[in-house]
């Protein structure tokens, strides 16, 4: 059985920005949010993970988790709801449009 290797020894994988592998469960631990917001905002399609097809894990990227980040930071830190969250990201995106 061969031993595990030594941090000398490990070598830095590079992962693309837009590669989607990071799981419902590790974002979770990684951003501290609740499951739920996750599937909400997916819900909302204000996050897009990749499925392969229905049923299946959803994978985020890098991405798609400093978008959630800067979400559940308005969520959590500002008590903004999802309709109103989505209305912020138009406006950092400039795609606001008024609704008549």
């Amino acid at each position: 059985m061969r031993s595990r290797p030594s941090k000398a020894e490990f070598e830095e994988v590079e992962i693309d920005i837009d590669m989607p592998i990071f799981s419902t469960g590790i974002v979770c631990k990684i951003l501290d949010i609740p499951v739920w917001v996750l599937k909400k905002l997916d819900k909302e399609g204000v996050v897009s993970p990749l499925r392969e097809s229905e049923g299946q894990a959803r994978l985020y990227s890098k991405c798609e988790l400093k978008k959630l980040e800067h979400c559940w930071y308005y969520l959590k830190e500002h008590n903004v709801k999802v309709e109103g969250l989505k209305v912020i990201l138009e406006m950092e995106a400039g795609t606001f449009k008024r609704r008549k």
